[in-house]
């Protein structure tokens, strides 16, 4: 099974230059804990990810004010990326290898299509074993 069909097509976007306040108030917005920072020069493609994890750490504990820092400021990168067609397999041994819970998933021209979280997976995994139960 490939991540295209197990992974979350609606995504939540932010452009780098937006301030941590605004992206704060869109995550609570979408109900979401990340949003994939998309670039200027190619709005489809993402250039980083910002969690809710980074707002706290790198810009509260910081001492950052949030409307007046821009997201690119804390945001993380590089951007770790799985194409729509990955087999779920290498997407999990990518995350184990990178240390990461989510990837942004891509399709054509490196666009960004869906994400895939851990939570995904392991979603896809109860269902398969509840159906051989």
């Amino acid at each position: 099974m490939s991540v295209g069909r197990i992974c979350s097509r609606v995504v939540a976007t932010a452009m780098g230059g937006e301030n941590i306040r605004t992206a704060a108030q869109r995550m609570a917005d979408h109900d979401v804990g990340t949003l994939v920072v998309l670039g200027s020069a190619h709005p489809r493609q993402a250039v980083g990810v910002v969690t809710d994890r980074d707002i706290a750490l790198r810009c509260v504990a910081a001492r950052f004010d949030p409307s007046e820092t821009p997201i690119s400021e804390i945001m993380s990168t590089p951007v770790h990326s799985v194409e729509e067609y990955t087999p779920v397999n290498e997407a999990m041994a990518r995350m184990a290898q990178l240390g990461v819970r989510r990837l942004v998933v891509t399709g054509e021209a490196s666009a960004v299509v869906g994400i895939l979280s851990l939570d995904d997976i392991l979603e896809q995994i109860v269902d398969e074993t509840t159906a051989v139960g």
